[in-house]
């Protein structure tokens, strides 16, 4: 593609800029940004990106780590996990778009983000998104899901969506700072695909075109997308083989993106379940009683069942409690199944498959805590409540909120639903909370294309209301995640939703759980 007139003037100072710190030449003065945060702005004003979305992708990619110029497990390297393999030639494109060499995009955090931020807007100027639609973040999306190169609709989706949870959640971290803020994802087309944050099975208040993810077999909580049949083995255990251990891998990428490498079949790679980080979601991949290639030693492939979790060996930040709960469930699950031993004979990191060169877990992957949860019935926290919004004392709504029935995927008999305006008059949920401290706040709605896009769910922190927005046309029907805060002790309205806000759709309250 080539690059406008303008945007050519902007690329070449951009470039200038990176050889200035090549040399060692101050790019910046000490009262401008500091490099990271920089380098996104940079990016964005020279390809003329919403500066917050492209940070949202390189958190959803990467969590803005550039792993030092190694590359991940699909061969993505960077910030903006910029890809070169048989499938996918964004590192390649990047490096055309912008001029500068590929090994210098790999390495480089600044020229990285250029690169990703160029290949981006490559994609929205191939969609046709005019100056116009470019200022409105929500129109970038099938922009956004094409940069992750999906092999499919369904994951293309999952992909994006992870991308716009991120603004509604906000980030904060490397010095890079996104506020949470409401943003109405344009889907377009991909609305109609099968929405993989949904509850596995569960097509119950969604419109006929976009169902739920289907219900892996052999694990009911998990969804099922299968690998490519390239990438494992047909076969009949446990009677071929006895299914005796567990694999624990760390995918050295992102959840959406392993899933779509296992899809691809030069991949020759498959794990039979992928765990998310942010919510302990779980995507089966390989039916247990085939055999997956993942341990890199035939042997250890026919006798055990391999586990990937999103995240980098080197980055303890993807290890979520979240995701060790739900990973610990499943092998515990897997375990009483196949009579697997639950100790660290029977479950075993990659790096001790014999004549292994992989290295994860890694020294970052809490093996204590794991296993406590693998044999203590899921690791229970220490405290934990559940707030419906039917629950005696504890929730309040004015007159203005209806109930309703409708979808099967809410939390008890009813949940609660108000049309948005430009005034709070939230929903709240009390609870008594035991002793200040930190605590994980995650909320249950009934997901429906006619609700709302950018619903605010306000939590009463000890410094204050923080407010998160939450996209309930997708991901109903199981318990999300909006974040950990600090919070005060005694009983008071800990958590509302709040009317206020520009999302379209019916803004839910249905349910709430608060656990340290």
């Amino acid at each position: 593609m080539t690059l406008a007139r303008t945007r050519l003037a902007a690329l070449a100072t951009a470039i200038l800029t990176l050889i200035l710190i090549g040399a060692g030449q101050p790019a910046w003065s000490q009262a401008a940004e500091p490099p990271l945060p920089a380098a996104f702005t940079k990016a964005a004003e020279t390809h003329d990106v919403p500066r917050d979305l492209l940070v949202a992708l390189a958190y959803a990619e990467t969590h803005l780590d550039g792993h030092g110029g190694e590359p991940s497990a699909s061969n993505g390297y960077g910030v903006m996990h910029l890809v070169s393999n048989p499938t996918n030639h964004s590192l390649e494109q990047a490096a055309k778009l912008t001029g500068i060499p590929a090994d210098q995009l790999k390495k480089d955090d600044a020229a990285n983000i250029l690169g990703g931020a160029a290949v981006l807007r490559a994609h929205a100027d191939a969609l046709g998104l005019d100056d116009s639609a470019r200022k409105d973040p929500g129109r970038w999306y099938p922009a956004v899901a094409k940069y992750g190169n999906a092999s499919s609709p369904e994951l293309a989706r999952l992909y994006a969506d992870a991308v716009y949870e991120q603004l509604g959640l906000g980030i904060d971290t490397k010095g890079v700072r996104v506020a949470p803020q409401e943003i109405t994802a344009d889907r377009g087309e991909y609305a109609k695909a099968r929405d993989l944050n949904a509850r596995a099975g569960d097509k119950s208040g969604q419109a006929a075109e976009t169902p739920a993810a289907i219900a892996s077999a052999d694990y009911p909580p998990a969804a099922w997308v299968a690998a490519s049949s390239s990438n494992y083995r047909v076969s009949s255990r446990e009677t071929s083989y006895n299914i005796d251990k567990v694999v624990i891998h760390v995918t050295q990428g992102s959840y959406a993106g392993t899933i779509s490498w296992f899809q691809n079949p030069a991949a020759q790679v498959s794990a039979h379940y992928v765990v998310k980080s942010s919510n302990g979601a779980i995507t089966q991949m390989v039916r247990d009683k085939d055999v997956a290639w993942h341990a890199g030693n035939s042997s250890y492939n026919n006798r055990s069942i391999g586990i990937e979790h999103e995240g980098f060996v080197n980055d303890a930040s993807w290890f979520t409690d979240a995701m060790y709960r739900a990973s610990a469930a499943l092998t515990r699950y897997l375990c009483d199944k196949y009579n697997i031993p639950k100790n660290r004979t029977g479950i075993i990191g990659h790096n001790e498959v014999p004549g292994a060169t992989h290295t994860d877990p890694g020294s970052n992957w809490n093996w204590t805590t794991y296993m406590n949860y693998v044999t203590g019935d899921g690791g229970t926290p220490s405290w934990t409540t559940t707030v419906d919004n039917s629950t005696s004392g504890q929730f309040t709504a004015s007159a203005n909120w209806g109930t309703s029935s409708y979808s099967s995927q809410r939390h008890g008999a009813d949940y609660r639903f108000a049309d948005p305006v430009a005034s709070s008059d939230p929903a709240w949920y009390s609870a008594t909370i035991p002793s200040a401290g930190t605590y994980r706040v995650e909320v249950w709605y009934p997901a429906d294309p006619g609700y709302n896009s950018s619903a605010p769910y306000i939590v009463a922190t000890s410094s204050g209301n923080q407010t998160v927005y939450v996209d309930q046309r997708s991901g109903g029907g199981a318990w999300r995640s909006i974040g950990t805060f600090s919070l005060n002790a005694g009983t008071y309205n800990v958590v509302g939703v709040s009317r206020w806000t520009s999302g379209t759709g019916l803004v839910i309250a249905d349910a709430v759980r608060i656990s340290r």
